[in-house]
């Protein structure tokens, strides 16, 4: 990526070389290529929000910034990871970003907000309200987003929270979101995280309880269709197996198994932090007195020992952000297989055109169809050894 501040070569991550998706896009390009041309000051706190791979802060990070504080805010373990490969790439010093999650406490003060607008409007509402307090009357605040990720519905966010709001023209299919943030304006209070009821005829045991979801986290607002017909359709007799919930979500598929197998061994992974928070509290509300499981935010089974594991179940997710793409699946079921003991077992639930049955194949050497409706399959593949 070519800025007004350098050159730099950039990932996404895990890196793949036959990964034809940048680690970067017009919208990066232009906001930054913005804050250069106007010469926007960043001598103060900067934070970047939503900034996917890094791009921005890396390139920001080239600009020696006064005495200020370059502040990255991330949902994404991913992101994250990719973000600090890339500033070493670019030689940047260690502490030159302080890399916080959508969890940890903003900054108390912000001079500069630049926001990369995410898929979900709900993370952007939350991420918006979390940060309104740290937003004073001279804050510069600039979105970034591609033509089709930004909406009225978005514009009104920032001029809701913020103050009022306007966008650029299009450049490359891009557009630049400009906030004049206002002391007087009333944010309102913050809807997230959100607390609804499941509903009485949720399989599973799940009838009637109450879960909370973290802004972003997929669904988070019902039981989708995808994860109701994958409960209704769980193995069962576990015994002590260990089995894991991979990209967990709310972690209703794996509290689920905490509740009709007592004795099974539980761990909760995604790459959100919203996901895994959520995952964690609706446990702790509903798995019982004295129920532990183990709660990981990081790259799939990455960390998890090899052969270790009696059960995965997967609900893959078939996006990266913007981009339709079966990488992050057929990552998670080769995982998957690596972490399982000869004999274990994954068990994924899809829609049916996705054809995850071939992908098991290869991967597995086997598959099996569980059960299946006119939009979903649950599929089953075991590891022979």
């Amino acid at each position: 990526m070519t800025t007004s501040w350098g050159t730099f070569p950039l990932t996404r991550c895990p890196a793949d070389p036959r990964d034809p998706l940048r680690a970067w896009d017009a919208a990066d390009e232009y906001l930054l290529n913005h804050l250069a041309e106007t010469g926007t000051d960043l001598s103060g706190t900067v934070a970047v929000v939503g900034d996917r791979w890094g791009a921005l802060v890396t390139a920001l990070a080239a600009k020696d910034p006064g005495p200020g504080e370059l502040v990255q805010i991330s949902d994404s373990y991913l992101g994250r990871t990719a973000t600090a490969e890339n500033l070493a790439r670019s030689g940047a010093a260690p502490d030159a970003v302080r890399m916080l999650t959508t969890q940890d406490p903003p900054p108390e003060r912000i001079d500069v907000l630049l926001v990369r607008v995410p898929k979900s409007l709900a993370l952007l509402e939350d991420q918006l309200h979390r940060l309104a307090p740290a937003v004073h009357e001279g804050t510069v605040v600039v979105g970034t987003g591609m033509v089709k990720e930004i909406h009225t519905s978005t514009l009104t966010l920032f001029e809701t929270i913020l103050g009022p709001t306007r966008t650029s023209l299009a450049v490359k299919k891009a557009r630049l979101i400009h906030t004049t943030p206002l002391a007087a304006t009333a944010p309102g209070v913050n809807p997230w995280p959100y607390r609804y009821e499941l509903p009485a005829d949720a399989p599973a045991g799940l009838a009637g309880r109450a879960v909370v979801n973290q802004a972003g986290v997929f669904c988070a607002d019902r039981l989708d269709i995808g994860t109701r017909f994958f409960l209704a359709h769980l193995p069962r007799g576990l015994g002590r197996a260990r089995v894991v919930d991979l990209g967990c979500g709310n972690g209703v598929v794996g509290l689920a198994v905490a509740l009709a197998e007592p004795e099974a061994e539980l761990l909760f992974t995604d790459e959100s932090y919203q996901a895994v928070a959520s995952a964690e509290e609706n446990f702790r509300t509903h798995a019982g007195p004295g129920r532990t499981a183990e709660f990981t935010v990081g790259d799939g089974l990455a960390d998890v020992a090899p052969g270790s594991v009696d059960l995965v179940l997967n609900n893959p997710p078939f996006h990266s952000h913007q981009a339709t793409t079966d990488r992050t699946a057929r990552r998670m079921f080769a995982e998957a297989r690596r972490a399982l003991r000869p004999g274990g077992e994954l068990w994924v639930v899809g829609n049916r055109h996705l054809g995850y049955h071939a992908t098991l194949r290869r991967i597995f050497g086997n598959s099996e169809l569980v059960a299946s409706d006119p939009k979903f399959v649950v599929l089953k593949a075991v590891k022979r050894s």
